[in-house]
């Protein structure tokens, strides 16, 4: 197999035809994001850029913008290979990244604090898409079921003594756990992603839930536990938050566009 075939078999063509991940592509991708989440972290420690609630939020509602975006493709509102995973996220970093400049340029000559603007744009840039999106909604009998599926989690957290961040961390998960889930057991939806779709079946689709709820609480309280550098913990916990949560919002969506 030349490395042209090899390209187009293992990234190329599970675009194009929708065929989703394979062990192949999901390694690459996996280890570009562990080498993006330790430069971009560099870079904002390099701007001196604190990993606050101000900077978290700020980068949420651009991610959820992301989100949004690709879900016009889900919702048959437009058609592009630049609206699909991987290629959507790539275009939202690098969106990201550009604002970043002009909002810190911003703060620079207008005293306006940075993730303020980064806020805004986002809000704004965001209102389209979700519009369209939430048009073409049916029915919201699986987006109930997701969510009352996640009441018991909530209820379990609001108990137990822990950082807030790392539940809202693990809730994301649990929400994109609770989509998927529901999507898989009551809707006939297929997973595309490798591990999850071997775990779900050989066993069932419960069992991602209790998998995902297993694995990130132990992976939140082993950086807890490992590191002593604050701001790299929270940066992190950002980024696990923003892998469980974007796929969550996305699957939540789709629940209510099947018709």
């Amino acid at each position: 197999m030349s490395i042209v075939d090899f390209i187009r078999q293992y990234y190329i063509d599970p675009i194009v035809l929708g065929e989703g991940y394979n062990f192949i592509n999901t390694l690459t991708y996996a280890f570009l994001v562990v080498i993006a989440t330790y430069l971009t972290f560099r870079f904002l420690e390099k701007f001196k850029v604190e990993i606050n609630k101000n900077f978290v939020v700020s980068i949420i509602i651009l991610v959820v913008l992301g989100t949004m975006v690709r879900l016009l493709e889900e919702a048959n509102i437009s058609s592009s290979y630049f609206l699909v995973t991987p290629m959507i996220w790539i275009e939202t970093f690098a969106f990201i990244f550009g604002l970043f400049f002009v909002s810190k340029f911003i703060e620079k000559k207008f005293k306006i604090p940075y993730y303020k603007t980064l806020f805004a744009i986002g809000l704004v840039f965001i209102f389209i898409p979700l519009i369209l999106v939430l048009s073409k909604i049916t029915q919201i009998t699986g987006m109930i079921i997701s969510l009352a599926l996640l009441i018991p989690f909530a209820l379990i957290f609001y108990f137990v003594k822990w950082k807030t961040e790392n539940k809202l961390v693990s809730m994301a998960h649990i929400f994109d756990a609770t989509a998927t889930f529901t999507a898989i057991q009551f809707f006939n939806f297929t997973e595309q992603h490798v591990l999850p779709r071997l775990l779900i079946g050989i066993f069932s689709p419960i069992a991602f839930i209790i998998v995902k709820v297993l694995v990130v609480v132990g992976i939140l309280i082993l950086i807890d536990r490992s590191s002593g550098d604050k701001s790299f913990n929270n940066f992190l916990k950002l980024v696990i938050a923003i892998i469980g949560l974007a796929p969550a919002i996305r699957d939540f969506v789709l629940l209510g566009l099947v018709s």
